[in-house]
């Protein structure tokens, strides 16, 4: 599991004194099961940025269960409901209509579902993408199947190990014929010499992604293929560096094609947890790495700005690239799950040389005896370029009794509209939420 998924599923509180500890006791102890009950009621205000729309109001409710069944199970279900105070058009219901018109949006009542771990041949992950990479990342980087804010997939992903063989599967939405693809990875020393000390130091991968258009919104199918390769320099306690390489297309697009290189490295200390990536990147005819990203969900409908042509349609010039990467988890008394790291930051970046740079993060602070947490999300595409998209949103919650917290949420959004473009919308929430954890 991702730590952009922990962070979705294990923010949500602050640590009280009665939680349960997130060390998980030995395998086929009872006392290892542990569960989380929550409920939160705030009041939600949409407030369009121009145009002709009417504010809107609600009163939202959010019933939450979380059971911990240790590293080889986990579920996390609930669902926001918001009830209508004031606004909106003529004739719209109590409910928020848009949170609740497709197949796809039941799958919000399932935020998380963890089958097995890392030591397992086979695990499973159902529930929201935020963040989420298919290993590699040269085709999905940093995606998120909920950027769409009326559109609430449930999303899965599977991996496999057999031999030298590692499979990752994913798809957007399990409801709905949507995002879909895979990566398979060969050990290549496991291949040519048997079981290594120190497996995958020398990778070749293979990945395809299918994007079919048929939820949240209609769109022309697009379908992507990369070829990637990965050698292990350096290896030490605590510390990895490694290069990588690769090569991509869109497939039935003639001359659509991309090509990368690059360097990155991890450290793992008691206390921090960091990942860096740094690369250069070659696209040609549309193609372009990472083309499943954070912002894809919103693409779809307008490739950049508001109302411009799709991400599909939208002309991308050729030219070169670079991108870095970083991730860090740190802890001033020990690492545990990320709910328990002072300190969770996540950013990208990427300058092209033709002078646009897109750039998104998310950072996560626990403070006054990690009673409080604040959390930022920023997104910025195609600075430097005509109808820029800017995208920023905070969240505060501040534990003042044992079970009792209070929460304040702000930022913006884009809402798609029944003509293919997108509504920009202020938000801002503000309520109460109680806890009980055994």
């Amino acid at each position: 599991m991702t730590p952009a998924l922990l962070l979705l599923l294990l923010l949500a509180q602050a640590e009280g004194p009665d939680a349960p500890s997130q060390a998980a006791p030995a395998r086929g102890s009872a006392e290892r099961w542990h569960y989380l009950t929550r409920g939160e009621a705030t009041t939600l205000a949409l407030l369009p940025r121009g145009g002709i729309e009417t504010r809107e109001g609600f009163m939202q409710v959010e019933p939450t269960l979380v059971v911990d069944g240790g590293e080889e199970f986990g579920l996390n279900v609930g669902a926001a409901v918001r009830l209508r105070l004031w606004g909106g058009e003529p004739g719209a219901g109590l409910v928020r209509r848009e949170d609740w018109d497709s197949l796809s949006d039941w799958g919000q009542l399932v935020r998380g579902l963890k089958l097995g771990s890392d030591n397992w041949p086979v695990g499973v992950w159902v529930g929201a993408l935020e963040g989420y990479s298919l290993l590699s990342g040269h085709l999905v980087r940093r995606y998120s199947n909920r950027a769409n804010p009326d559109y609430h997939p449930a999303g899965a992903f599977l991996t496999g190990r057999l031999g030298p063989l590692y499979v990752e599967a994913f798809a957007s939405d399990v409801l709905s014929a949507r995002l879909m693809g895979a990566q398979a990875e060969v050990d290549l020393a496991h291949v040519f010499t048997g079981a290594q000390p120190e497996p995958g130091r020398y990778t070749l991968g293979l990945s395809a992604v299918r994007d079919w258009g048929r939820a949240g919104g209609e769109s022309p199918p697009v379908t992507l293929a990369h070829v990637d390769g990965t050698a292990v320099l350096v290896v030490r306690p605590g510390f990895e560096l490694h290069v990588l390489g690769g090569w991509g297309e869109r497939l039935g697009e003639a001359g659509a094609w991309g090509a990368v290189a690059g360097v990155g490295a991890d450290a793992l200390t008691p206390t921090l947890d960091m990942k860096l990536r740094v690369e250069v990147r070659r696209q040609h005819g549309g193609f372009r790495q990472g083309y499943f990203g954070p912002d894809y969900e919103l693409s779809r409908w307008s490739g950049v700005g508001t109302s411009g042509p799709p991400v599909e349609q939208a002309f991308f010039p050729e030219g070169f690239s670079a991108y870095g990467e970083v991730e860090v988890g740190w802890d001033g008394v020990r690492l545990g799950e990320l709910l328990q790291r002072h300190l969770y930051l996540s950013l990208g970046a990427e300058v092209f040389d033709w002078g646009r740079v897109d750039v998104d993060g998310r950072m996560a602070l626990q403070v006054a005896g990690r009673r409080m947490v604040v959390a930022v999300n920023g997104l910025a595409l195609g600075l430097g370029q005509p109808g820029a998209r800017h995208l920023y949103s905070g969240e505060l919650r501040w534990r003042f009794a044992s079970r009792l917290y209070a929460l304040a949420q702000g930022g913006t959004r884009l809402y798609p509209r029944a003509d293919g473009t997108l509504r920009p919308v202020a938000f801002a929430a503000f309520g109460l939420g109680v806890d009980h954890a055994r």
